[in-house]
């Protein structure tokens, strides 16, 4: 994919920038945003042109779409500044392909590429001065689009918007994380939108996740929704599980969401020389090789924190502690993977796009 400009986007610049009011060293994730935003409307069957304008609420209908349809998806996108001052994405046509794949699901139009790729540059090139130097400084890019047509008919909407906002993150560091495995609440379902990024599918974990934290745990491992006898995903993220010196991570399918970074440590892990296997893992597989001590490591994978250690799993009210190990492959493949990212190791794949 080229990040070539193909097309001309408005630019609206603000009059003064926020930037020297944000303290850049205590950042909550996804709290800040930037001055500017884009924002291309689909009307009449077309999209109409792409502008980028200060950061700012906006009015809709009460009887947008949106709020009673929920036709809302989205990306989760980072942009890296290394040492020289340019500017880097990772696989970003990976995450314009699976957002166009979300839309689909949910009867929305496509976006075209001059419009997410193209705005996403030049957004990113009018913000550069957000994105900070440093292993661990990033900025957070959401691009989503919502139904914005009025009418509480329950039918597709005839108008959307799509938009870009972006906050600048710091490394994401969420302490010791304790996980329940899923018994009774499932995260999606065969023949349901679980493989698209829509909004949905985050606000019905909303509830299982609070009661696993009232129950003293920062995240549930969810299960197939027939039997509750196949592990899938770790809260928002894709889950690796260690047996011994091999990966298992659950194949992507209608339910499980076609993680970029998942992707991403599967190709690194294989190069390194690890054996990994992409297979529906047991939740009794799980508990018998925590009885047996083969089970080393458990780790979520997505864009937020790369990488996210699990320190144990409860499951039917019992709790497993997993060993501490020397020789993390979770760690050490998050290593590499950032060390990519940065540009401070090779880039052997292929996957990083200057801007």
């Amino acid at each position: 994919m080229s990040l070539d400009t193909t097309s001309e986007i408005e630019i609206i610049k603000v009059a003064t920038s926020k930037i020297d009011q944000v303290d850049f060293e205590t950042l909550s994730f996804g709290s800040v945003f930037t001055d500017h935003m884009l924002v291309c409307d689909f009307r009449n069957g077309a999209w109409e042109k792409p502008i980028i304008k200060p950061y700012e609420p906006f009015l809709l209908d009460p009887s947008a779409k949106v709020f009673h349809y929920g036709q809302a998806i989205f990306e989760g996108m980072k942009a890296y500044k290394i040492e020289d001052d340019s500017i880097w994405l990772f696989r970003p046509e990976e995450n314009y392909e699976r957002f166009n794949k979300s839309a689909v699901r949910m009867c929305m139009p496509e976006v075209p590429e001059h419009v997410f790729i193209d705005g996403l540059k030049q957004i990113l090139q009018l913000e550069k001065d957000w994105i900070k130097k440093g292993k661990g400084n990033t900025l957070y890019i959401r691009p989503f689009m919502i139904a914005i047509g009025s009418g509480v008919i329950a039918q597709p909407s005839t108008q959307y918007r799509f938009m870009i906002i972006l906050s600048p993150a710091k490394a994401y560091y969420s302490g010791e994380v304790k996980v329940l495995v899923a018994e009774h609440y499932s995260r999606a379902a065969n023949g349901g939108i679980g493989a698209a990024k829509a909004a949905g599918n985050y606000s019905g974990q909303f509830y299982p996740t609070q009661l696993a934290h009232n129950a003293g745990f920062q995240q549930v491992i969810w299960t197939d929704d027939a039997t509750h006898t196949k592990l899938e995903e770790a809260g928002t993220m894709n889950v690796f599980f260690r047996i011994n010196d091999t990966l298992y991570t659950a194949p992507t399918s209608e339910r499980i969401l076609d993680g970029v970074t998942r992707k991403s440590l599967i190709d690194l892990a294989r190069r390194e020389g690890i054996n990994v296997e992409i297979r529906s893992v047991l939740v009794s597989e799980l508990v018998d090789a925590a009885k047996d001590g083969s089970l080393k490591e458990i780790f979520g994978a997505g864009t937020a924190a790369v990488v996210n250690p699990i320190v144990g799993f409860q499951y039917k009210d019992v709790y497993y502690e997993l060993p501490k190990m020397e020789n993390s492959f979770a760690l050490d493949l998050k290593e590499k993977l950032t060390n990519i990212q940065y540009k401070l190791a090779e880039d052997t794949f292929g996957w990083t796009v200057e801007v």
